[in-house]
């Protein structure tokens, strides 16, 4: 893939670049008027597309730390201490295939429970994994994980998530230990 102009290297298989926000203009001035400041909205990411598919609208959020796609937001902030890799954490989550838009999972679904597993160490899928980092007790955050950060080319047929279908999880962390 190639980056696009003025924007940060484009990795292997995705890219992941910072471009010019839609909402500013360029300004057609003489040349002593300072520039335009450039925008701060985060980062815009566009997964690959297999091919025969529809080009996918841009993805916006905090890229994930040691993910090459996964991106973030966060939707309430939370407090105290943070999730650090080797924690044992305790969510709600709710899952999403972005294609189709249909919830394949959820923990506040009637006789779900709340899902606890150790953070950082690959017990999960690297998207979430290394999305949930950082998050404080009582955040809620979308985290949206592209196919080769999620169940990749073999998806998860018995879940409806087909290969390398973009995950789209709101996580809620209940307990850090």
């Amino acid at each position: 893939p190639r980056a696009a102009r003025g924007s940060q290297a484009a990795t292997s298989t995705h890219s992941l670049t910072r471009r010019r926000c839609p909402h500013v203009r360029r300004r057609r001035s003489a040349p002593s008027q300072p520039p335009l400041p450039p925008c701060t909205l985060p980062f815009h990411f566009t997964p690959p597309l297999p091919a025969g598919q529809p080009a996918r609208q841009h993805i916006m959020g905090t890229p994930a730390p040691g993910c090459n796609g996964t991106v973030y937001n966060i939707l309430k902030a939370g407090s105290g201490a943070a999730v650090a890799k080797g924690a044992r954490v305790t969510v709600h989550a709710t899952g999403v295939v972005k294609e189709s838009g249909k919830k394949f999972w959820s923990t506040k679904d009637p006789g779900q429970n709340p899902f606890t597993y150790q953070a950082g160490v690959g017990q999960v899928i690297k998207g979430w994994d290394q999305g949930l980092l950082g998050m404080q007790l009582g955040e809620e955050r979308q985290v949206i994980i592209p196919g080769a950060e999620g169940y990749g080319a073999a998806g998860f047929p018995a879940w409806g998530i087909p290969p390398n279908g973009t995950l789209d999880f709101t996580l809620e962390v209940l307990k850090i230990e």
